[in-house]
């Protein structure tokens, strides 16, 4: 499968969006101070649920901008040889 030069720039961007986000996220969800992240210093289930949608995202993060990636480099590849 080849994917053109505007999908993959996409899945790249989305990849590096992702991480973007989700780590400001964690760092606000350590910083938070309302009481839903922790309870008298201890991790909430809200804290964990948080954290676990976060990890999820990085790996998906991750896989996806991987995938762009590769199609980056392959078609630079093609058109080098060509």
């Amino acid at each position: 499968m080849k994917l053109s030069r505007p999908v993959s720039w996409f899945l790249l961007a989305f990849g590096v969006w992702s991480w973007i986000i989700w780590i400001t996220f964690v760092k606000n969800l350590v910083k938070d101070g309302s009481g839903l992240a922790f309870d008298d210093g201890e991790p909430t289930a809200y804290f964990w649920v948080h954290l676990l949608l976060a990890v999820v995202s990085f790996v998906w993060g991750t896989v996806v901008g991987g995938i762009g990636l590769r199609g980056l480099r392959a078609l630079s590849r093609t058109s080098r040889t060509s």
